[in-house]
């Protein structure tokens, strides 16, 4: 969260940030509080120093009748002072409430408008190795469509010809936008994974598998809560299943102060994640591109405030190290201000070309939070000097699977019908080289 400093000093900047992200952050209410906190704080803190200056002249008075008249003056200003406590009791918990429907600040270059206005500030194709950085960021709105192919099929028709996505039975067990996967198509979502995992860990990643389902403060240190909850899933006792393992990874070290030299740290996961997205019927939904349930592997980052901008560049490189490895097409999109997420102060997308279906989707968002979620999480570190800073967060999505596997059974689908597998995967896979109809 922003703090209250922040907020106060810089006031005009949050204002414009919040109308930029089309957020309507009670920033005026939260002014009008600390206005009224912040005398009042003096008033209670001073009442609190006499009170304990009379506590030991009491204790120190030479006679009873000397102790009775201080003890006397002091009855007369305690009903005074409980008040005040009452009235900065509630004024902090309002606050604290209203400071957690604040966004994030972001970046300098991040543009301002909405999804339409995202910018692409790099693109390749992992087949030929070809990549142009782009020193002119290009407006998604003006970039080029790919040329389409027609013979090529999309990866639900392919995954159903294979028998190795089984949509029916997925409907049947759980409801809409829920299936099966099936034979090669679970062996190569769990082949994917672990060579994710596996990569991630020669990058420089320590693994860990989380809970999928947190305590409610953990989406609150993360930003997914209060703002997000009609897109998460709630248990029958009050947890919540996790949309990604952002969230248990960021708080695995809450409430706790890191020494310097323990840092950074740099932690990669798999999970399940469960989102309650609101489908429309049509082309966008059709196949396992969107559902309540998919996985996803995760990179977390925990930094030093002056290294995290350099660290997003790493997250990145790190992410599309994996799309190009596996010969896919690719662009990375910087995010306009109506696209990032309520925590982001800057995220780059990936998104990769599915041939089939002819469309762009999006495989990983990288972002550094900067110190936003630290402070709602409360995770910080002591410095080189011995003071205690919040650390800065960024996560990376390395990769979201149903999507990244989706792609891959379009882009390497054969005449016959059959599915190449990518050379990188084949070993997790027993050696197996393609997909074939059994």
């Amino acid at each position: 969260m922003l703090s209250l400093q922040t907020i106060r000093d810089r006031t005009d900047e949050v204002r414009q940030a919040c109308a930029d992200r089309e957020s309507d952050a009670p920033i005026d209410r939260i002014l009008e509080l600390d206005s009224e906190r912040r005398p009042l704080l003096g008033d209670v803190e001073g009442m609190r120093a006499d009170r304990n200056q009379a506590g030991k002249a009491i204790g120190a008075a030479k006679d009873d009748a000397e102790r009775q008249e201080l003890i006397a003056a002091q009855r007369a200003v305690a009903g005074k002072l409980d008040e005040l406590e009452a009235r900065l009791g509630e004024i902090d918990t309002e606050l604290n409430t209203l400071l957690l429907e604040v966004p994030n600040l972001f970046h300098e270059s991040i543009v301002v408008g909405g999804e339409e206005d995202s910018v692409v500030v790099l693109a390749g194709d992992g087949a030929t190795g070809e990549e142009e950085r782009f020193d002119v960021p290009v407006p998604m709105s003006e970039w080029p469509v790919p040329e389409s192919d027609e013979s090529l099929k999309p990866h639900w028709e392919i995954g159903e010809a294979l028998g190795i996505i089984d949509f029916e039975r997925g409907v049947k067990l759980s409801g809409a936008n829920f299936y099966l996967l099936r034979g090669d198509g679970a062996r190569l979502q769990r082949g994917l994974i672990n060579w994710m995992l596996d990569l991630h860990r020669e990058q420089g990643y320590s693994e860990v598998y989380p809970p999928a389902m947190v305590n409610e403060e953990m989406l609150v240190g993360t930003g997914s809560l209060p703002k997000f909850a009609e897109t998460l899933f709630q248990t029958t006792d009050g947890r919540w299943l996790i949309p990604t393992a952002e969230v248990p990874v960021t708080n695995m070290y809450r409430d706790e102060i890191l020494d310097d030299d323990a840092l950074p740290i740099h932690h990669t996961a798999y999970s399940p994640c469960f989102r309650n997205e609101q489908f429309s019927a049509g082309r966008d939904v059709r196949g396992i591109k969107r559902g309540y349930q998919f996985d996803k592997v995760e990179m977390v980052r925990f930094e030093r405030p002056d290294a995290s901008w350099e660290a997003l560049d790493e997250l990145l490189e790190h992410a599309l190290e994996m799309v190009r490895t596996l010969g896919l097409r690719y662009r990375v999109l910087r995010l306009a201000t109506g696209d990032l997420t309520f925590s982001s102060a800057m995220t780059y997308d990936i998104e990769i070309w599915a041939p089939g279906a002819q469309e762009w989707l999006e495989v990983s968002s990288v972002s550094n939070f900067v110190d936003f979620q630290a402070r709602r999480a409360n995770l910080r570190f002591r410095n080189a000097e011995g003071q205690v800073e919040h650390l800065h967060t960024l996560n990376g999505s390395g990769l979201a699977l149903p999507r990244l596997m989706a792609t891959i059974l379009e882009q390497y689908q054969l005449e016959d019908g059959s599915v190449e597998l990518p050379e990188e995967v084949r070993g997790y896979l027993g050696g197996q080289s393609s997909i074939e109809s059994s």
